[in-house]
């Protein structure tokens, strides 16, 4: 082969490795996007919702507020992640962030725990004192722990108490807050009372337990109307 041959074919070599290699870029780019930053959040809106949950509903949300206001943050980070999707990864760092963004410093977030600094409503603090219950109290949750909670019963967690819904409705307003369709458990109180387990009047809405056997839950066929 001559040397004139020689190149040429060396150069259609190249060229055709040059666009080889320039495809694969392109394809790596077309499969590969780069990544997308995460949504920017509305502080305001978040702001909003834990002061109802924290002056307002804490009941709704499934929270224990003691004297002062406080609670644990972790139970509310779990409460909002259900809220909306653009809250699902929330942390404790964007709590702290909306605190700082807002112009009036409406929530303290101190070791582990926040609390409203005013306006608190009365009817949404638990008094938990020990009461006889009604013959029913309901429970709203995911259909996922309905199984777990009739064969294991109704424990508190990683709360202090059980938290129990004086009428469907509100178990309901809670239930959705764990899932898009709730189940709601009936139980048996008066007949578990009867047999020792102790109830707490929280408000008017909320009632706790320290846990409730399996014997005394059963789920509800049907959903109460929720309009």
């Amino acid at each position: 082969m001559t040397n004139g041959s020689h190149r040429q074919v060396t150069r259609m070599r190249f060229s055709v490795i040059l666009r080889f290699h320039n495809r694969k870029t392109r394809l790596f780019w077309k499969t590969t996007p780069p990544s997308c930053p995460r949504t920017t959040m509305n502080l305001t809106d978040l702001s909003r919702t834990i002061s109802h949950a924290l002056r307002h509903a804490p009941w709704l949300y499934e929270l224990e507020l003691d004297d002062e206001g406080w609670t644990p943050v972790e139970p509310l980070l779990t409460a909002l992640r259900r809220e909306r999707e653009e809250w699902a990864d929330l942390t404790e760092t964007d709590l702290g962030r909306m605190i700082a963004a807002m112009p009036k410093q409406r929530h303290e977030l101190k070791d582990g725990q926040i609390r409203a600094l005013y306006g608190h409503s009365l009817a949404g603090k638990l008094k938990k004192e020990p009461a006889e219950p009604p013959q029913y109290l309901y429970h709203g949750t995911a259909p996922d722990t309905v199984q777990l909670i009739t064969s294991g019963g109704l424990l508190p967690m990683s709360r202090q108490y059980v938290h129990l819904s004086s009428d469907e409705a509100t178990a309901l307003q809670v239930g959705h807050r764990k899932a898009g369709r709730p189940v709601i458990l009936r139980i048996d109180a008066a007949t578990a009372h009867a047999a020792g387990v102790p109830f707490y009047l929280g408000n008017e809405n909320v009632w706790l337990a320290d846990s409730v056997p399996p014997e005394f839950i059963a789920p509800r066929t049907e959903q109460p109307d929720s309009r």
